[in-house]
């Protein structure tokens, strides 16, 4: 059984999703844990609680020393026995201790189609922004190993989202979270819990099911 400690910032939609796909048994052979957040205000966390599902904040507030916000989470993920973080709508930056103690054991979902909209200052509904300023006709999201960079990890499942005319950033939000990240990040734990995802070389393979 995959042990998932999920990480959030918000209104915790894609953790809702993850929890589904558990109960429907979309998702086999996992389950979640342990949520952290870095924000107390975060719906993510009565999501937790309604699940009865551990839950802890984590936050740089209580941690001005950045090397101490670091080793917190680092400790906080390690005594959950977590076999693999998901990064659901988390804005932190994972540090660089993390990812190391973590490798290929961290995976995140971003609302575009890397490497389109990523990096740097591409997060939330900025990334929507950007897709409609751009002018671009195909949008979607991706489901990524975390590495040392930002968005630059092996790419697991991406899924495209048509834009359409008149679409706001909301609305295009909202459409690329249930017709993409709400379908490939549970798809993605899937593969990863039964075995059937491996890296090599810096790439993804997807392996046939066992």
């Amino acid at each position: 059984m995959l042990r998932l400690t999920v990480m959030v910032s918000g209104g915790g939609t894609n953790l809702q999703a993850i929890l589904d796909a558990i109960q429907s048994g979309n998702i086999r052979n996992a389950k979640v844990v342990k949520v952290i957040s870095n924000s107390r205000r975060a719906y993510a966390l009565e999501r937790a609680a309604k699940a009865g599902i551990p839950s802890q904040c984590i936050t740089r507030k209580d941690y001005p020393d950045p090397e101490q916000f670091n080793l917190a989470l680092l400790e906080a993920l390690q005594e959950s026995e977590a076999d693999l973080v998901v990064l659901a709508g988390c804005l932190v930056v994972i540090p660089q201790v993390v990812v190391d103690a973590f490798p290929n054991r961290i995976i995140n979902i971003h609302p575009a189609l890397i490497p389109a909209f990523c990096g740097t200052g591409y997060y939330g509904l900025g990334v929507h922004e950007a897709a409609l300023s751009r002018g671009v006709k195909v949008t979607g999201a991706t489901v990524h190993f975390v590495d040392g960079g930002t968005d630059t990890g092996p790419i697991i499942l991406q899924k495209a989202v048509e834009i359409q005319e008149g679409d706001t950033p909301e609305v295009l939000q909202r459409r690329v979270m249930e017709q993409a990240e709400w379908i490939i990040l549970p798809r993605a734990i899937d593969l990863i819990a039964n075995g059937c995802v491996s890296v090599e070389d810096g790439r993804v393979h997807i392996l046939e099911e066992r």
